[in-house]
């Protein structure tokens, strides 16, 4: 398992994001929910993560085929779990993403994450 070993502040980047997305998926089109996963935060679009905050910066989820597009936007990197690179996912650094290439981050993520067919929620026992 993945852990997110940078030095940014989870709680403060997670913020970000729920201001961010707040706007970005107006009207909100499926529900949105919180999970904690890799020691961040991910928010989820009908069961699929969307993005996440964590101490490595925002992890954004673009999808395979928008990878050009993705690798084009400033302050991203893609990410490596165990020495293998996850396609798709992307480490984008706060500092190096200014509020509006956020935006673009968050749109190619919503266009892939909104095309997915949502996950059944299961009922645990």
């Amino acid at each position: 398992m993945a852990k997110w070993e940078g030095t940014h502040d989870v709680a403060a980047l997670a913020e970000t994001l729920r201001a961010r997305l707040a706007v970005a998926l107006k009207p909100p089109a499926a529900p949105l929910a919180e999970k904690r996963m890799f020691g961040g935060i991910c928010f989820l679009l009908n069961g699929n993560m969307l993005c996440g905050a964590g101490k490595n910066g925002y992890m954004i989820r673009t999808g395979r085929a928008a990878a050009a597009k993705a690798d084009a936007l400033p302050g991203g990197r893609p990410v490596v779990m165990n020495g293998r690179a996850m396609a798709g996912f992307y480490w984008v650094d706060p500092e190096a993403c200014d509020g509006k290439a956020l935006g673009r981050w968050l749109a190619l993520a919503a266009a892939y994450v909104g095309a997915l067919p949502a996950k059944s929620v299961k009922k645990r026992l």
